[in-house]
């Protein structure tokens, strides 16, 4: 790595930016998916070529070079389809193992050709393949990002669409890597792309949501309390159009055309999904979260509750219980249920008791006395 080329520092630190953002993400999910994807960029920032070897003073031999530069692109590409394909259905199903399988098999084909020069130092056969799996690798752990995780509404979509320019530039390489004009051309690009990855990664891990704004003082008056209703139509019953309150915060599962057309403009809403991540729509504010994050959650709505807001509304229960276990779901809502209570405000949840058994709809009824 050239220490005075600002292109090859832009490369070097948006490769060690994008790892550690990835692995916070890891360490704040837990997932498998994120691990896998740690991995990958972990290797991605280790470029031998670029930064470990060259300033270290230490050459490799051309016939090891050969296929040492080409190994991280297998283990890079295998590490971001495995991980993409937990971002999308949460494990690894049966064809997906064959098919990671056949992509080891084949890298270590080509492994072994180069190693016996099967292509006579030919460098765009050498790296088609290598560049083929890398590039392609880039571009579908992309467009799942962009699918499950990230909305396209704000910085964090840089994320992935830095990384699937990154693909497509990399399905160049064994074109382009020799023609003298583009070189510095494609060096720059790469850079770009990987800066335009690293800031939106960064938004994404880091900023997930903005500090809650202060909402406007309230027209009505909902009782404070911690209330558990059987259903929505009996919450309506006994608080009225809940929706219209200016200082409402609502965890829901509801359909988002629905909350847009009823809730105050100033409500904060939580859509609870595996779907997307980040704000999805401005005015009322309404920002996808994983239901899974019931740490980040706690916490978002505590900062809600210190800013202004006063109504706490939930009707996500049964979701957060299946994808959190009961335990886990009730200590989320007993301490939501203190931040709200603290601040003289009103925490309703709406809870269908046939979804529960005996015991848990007991603990939820004495926790919850008001309903």
């Amino acid at each position: 790595m050239n220490w005075h080329d600002p292109i090859s520092i832009v490369n070097f630190i948006s490769r060690w930016v994008l790892f550690f953002a990835v692995f916070y993400k890891t360490y704040q999910t837990r997932e498998k998916s994120w691990m896998l994807l740690t991995a990958a960029f972990l290797i991605n920032a280790l470029d031998i070529e670029s930064y470990i070897f060259g300033p270290l003073g230490i050459e490799i031999a051309h016939d090891a070079y050969r296929i040492a530069s080409k190994i991280p692109n297998f283990f890079i590409a295998t590490l971001l389809i495995w991980g993409a394909l937990h971002l999308k259905y949460g494990t690894s199903k049966f064809k997906h193992v064959v098919a990671i399988s056949v992509l080891l098999v084949l890298s270590y084909v080509w492994l072994f050709l180069l190693a016996a020069n099967v292509f006579h130092d030919n460098f765009f056969i050498e790296s088609t393949f290598p560049s083929l799996v890398y590039g392609a690798a880039l571009i579908y752990f992309g467009m799942i990002l962009r699918e499950k995780e990230i909305s396209d509404r704000s910085i964090d979509s840089l994320f992935p669409i830095g990384l699937m320019l990154l693909g497509v530039l990399n399905l160049t390489y064994p074109i382009t890597r020799h023609i003298e004009w583009f070189t510095p051309i494609g060096f720059f690009l790469g850079a770009l792309f990987r800066i335009m990855a690293a800031v939106g990664a960064v938004k994404f891990v880091f900023i997930p949501f903005p500090p809650a704004r202060v909402p406007p003082v309230p027209k009505r008056n909902i009782p404070p309390g911690a209330y558990l209703c059987p259903s929505k139509e009996k919450a309506s019953e006994k608080f009225g159009s809940i929706e219209e309150a200016s200082n409402l915060v609502m965890i829901t599962r509801e359909n988002i055309d629905s909350i847009v057309g009823k809730v105050h403009p100033s409500a904060l809403v939580f859509w609870v999904t595996r779907v997307m991540e980040g704000q999805i729509h401005k005015s009322p504010e309404i920002y996808a979260i994983s239901p899974t994050k019931i740490d980040i959650l706690t916490d978002l709505i505590a900062k809600a509750v210190e800013s202004g807001y006063r109504v706490v509304y939930i009707d996500a229960v049964e979701y957060l219980i299946v994808e959190n276990g009961f335990e886990n779901a009730l200590k989320f809502l007993l301490n939501v249920k203190d931040h709200v209570l603290v601040a003289g405000g009103t925490l309703i949840l709406v809870v269908d008791p046939g979804t529960l058994d005996r015991t848990q709809r007991r603990i939820l009824e004495r926790e919850f006395p008001g309903g």
